[in-house]
């Protein structure tokens, strides 16, 4: 039997385990997704969930992983067949994200070279040119294999040499990048109205559709409900302590978010740009606001998408650790051959979400499968999967077993560990399931419903097949 691998140190734990936890989730989709539901009140729902339902289920998604010494699939499958599925959701869950993940670090990877090439000497155009860009049926594609291409090299190398080395190189720079141009956003004549609309709550803009982007948002972020966690905790030494690694990687991932609307809406206050430009306000309004800045704009520009470039790497790496660890531990590949066949499949499915951003390719109800692919996880399968999680964790494994495990037999002190057994049991797949189902109501009433219908069938067609797999 093959020897499983381990993380050489708690510190490259930490970072690979933030590095997974900190990606375009923080940078790229917590700043819209905050201005799309009314700032401030998204965030302290979001902050909450984070506190409450995040660091609960990632805690038992280590718990779960390091227990049984195993991947997702396997995690599950070894206690009890029946719920081989839940694993299967998870890896499933990790393979579709990498099916547009990609395509957007190759648009990060992409702008550090436009910047350098001049995109900012003329502010009016910018939007055009994104738009131009990612419609482009070639272009973004030749940026989307370099971006994978990155990913093979890490993880090819294995967990220690590949995956740990990268994070305690890139998680530092992530950090100091994101300061610095905090810094610079706060600075600037009018910013502090940008810091009123991210912390000072609005409670007339909440509803069940700002709870449920908050919901999506913590899980999405903190790479929850798609196996990176139950992965990276089957590489973890018995000797680690599981609740003080939880704690810090979700303060690391929560620090990088904030930090990220920090260094956006006080600059965008600052120039009157409006807070609700959905997902092209990376790639439009903050080269615009750099742009503004004059000479030094062009610093912070390459800065900022250096910055995003590195989030998106040490978040994908670990979307494609689930698939690999699952090929070796499940079929028996190789480290390299379940790499490269895994890293082929997503290329298939970057090109289609691409090519869909133009209006090319397939539509399923009239959606392109980049959006396809995001609605499924993000909506669907992460919150699933993550109820399923803790459904699993509260019924099917023995109370004794998580206690011994999360306090390493009675060395580690757990206090809350009272509160938070109960929490995992009823109180977090029950607030999962309500959000879930307004959700999908909110999904029929903006016309997504036929597509989250197509999802639960496919979730429900590998319950079926998920023990042959």
């Amino acid at each position: 039997m093959q020897k499983r691998e381990n993380w050489g140190s708690k510190l490259g734990f930490i970072m690979a385990a933030a590095g997974s936890a900190v990606g375009l989730g923080n940078i790229w989709k917590f700043p819209f997704t905050a201005g799309n539901n009314g700032g401030g009140a998204f965030v302290l729902i979001y902050l909450v969930f984070v506190a409450i339902i995040g660091f609960s289920v990632m805690l038992t998604e280590f718990a779960v992983g390091r227990r049984r010494q195993q991947s997702a699939v396997g995690a599950f499958k070894s206690v009890d067949k029946r719920w081989t599925f839940t694993g299967v959701l998870g890896v499933l869950s990790g393979f579709l994200i990498m099916g547009f993940y990609p395509v957007v670090g190759g648009w990060a990877i992409a702008y550090i070279f436009k910047v350098f090439g001049g995109l900012l000497n003329n502010p009016a155009v910018i939007g055009d040119s994104f738009n131009a860009f990612i419609t482009n049926p070639g272009e973004p594609l030749i940026w989307m294999v370099l971006f994978l291409l990155l990913n093979v090299v890490i993880v090819v190398k294995g967990i220690s040499s590949g995956i740990e080395k990268a994070g305690k190189v890139l998680m530092p720079l992530l950090f100091v990048i994101l300061i610095v141009i905090a810094i610079k956003g706060l600075m600037l004549p009018g910013a502090m109205a940008g810091m009123e609309f991210l912390f000072k709550p609005d409670f007339s803009k909440v509803n069940g559709s700002v709870v449920l982007a908050a919901l999506g948002q913590a899980f999405f972020s903190l790479s929850l409900g798609m196996g990176c966690m139950i992965t990276y905790g089957s590489y973890l030494s018995k000797k680690e302590n599981l609740i003080e690694n939880t704690a810090i990687v979700t303060a690391m991932d929560t620090s990088v978010a904030l930090l990220a609307g920090i260094a956006m809406f006080p600059a965008m206050f600052a120039y009157g740009i409006a807070p609700t430009e959905g997902p092209g306000l990376v790639f439009v309004v903050v080269p615009t606001i750099f742009a503004e800045m004059g000479a030094m704009g062009q610093v912070f520009a390459i800065l900022f998408f250096v910055a995003l470039t590195v989030a998106a790497l040490t978040s994908s790496v670990s979307l494609l650790e689930v698939v690999v660890s699952f090929l070796i531990d499940e079929k028996k590949f190789s480290r390299k051959k379940a790499v490269f066949s895994s890293s082929t499949m997503m290329v298939l499915f970057c090109i289609v979400a691409s090519l869909s951003l133009g209006g090319l390719g397939p539509k399923l109800f009239g959606t392109g499968a980049f959006d396809v692919f995001d609605l499924l996880t993000d909506k669907i399968f992460l919150a699933i999967g993550g109820m399923l999680l803790c459904i699993f964790a509260g019924w099917r494994l023995k109370k004794e077993e998580l206690y011994d495990e999360i306090t390493n037999n009675g060395t580690v002190k757990f206090s809350l560990f009272g509160i938070w057994y109960p929490m995992v049991k009823y109180v977090i797949p029950g607030t999962i399931a309500i959000v879930a189902v307004n959700g999908i109501i909110q999904g029929f009433e903006s016309g997504s419903g036929p597509v989250m219908v197509v999802g639960l069938v496919i979730i429900a067609f590998f319950a079926g097949i998920s023990k042959s797999l």
